[in-house]
């Protein structure tokens, strides 16, 4: 499904969505650091229980970005486009 949409966008707006997918692409990041963060720091001062895997649940969220992001490269390369 994600690919469909892709492919039906004009270049010009498939470009402005890899602006888009980029820098999302720095707060993913940055959210990932911080649940591995909260994580760590939970087991450390609480020990293991559930606030230590409660984040690790978010980044599931975040890695599911990552399709997004193969698909949008590959249409890149079909349509012979660069950032």
């Amino acid at each position: 499904m994600i690919q469909k949409e892709l492919s039906q966008l004009t270049n010009e707006e498939l470009l402005l969505e890899g602006k888009k997918i980029r820098s999302g692409n720095i707060v993913n990041a940055v959210l990932f650091g911080v649940m591995i963060g909260v994580a760590t720091w939970s087991t450390v001062k609480y020990g293991l229980g559930i606030i230590t895997f409660f984040p690790l649940l978010f980044i599931q969220m975040l890695l599911k970005n990552n399709a997004r992001k193969k698909a949008f490269e590959t249409e890149l390369k079909n349509r012979n486009l660069t950032l």
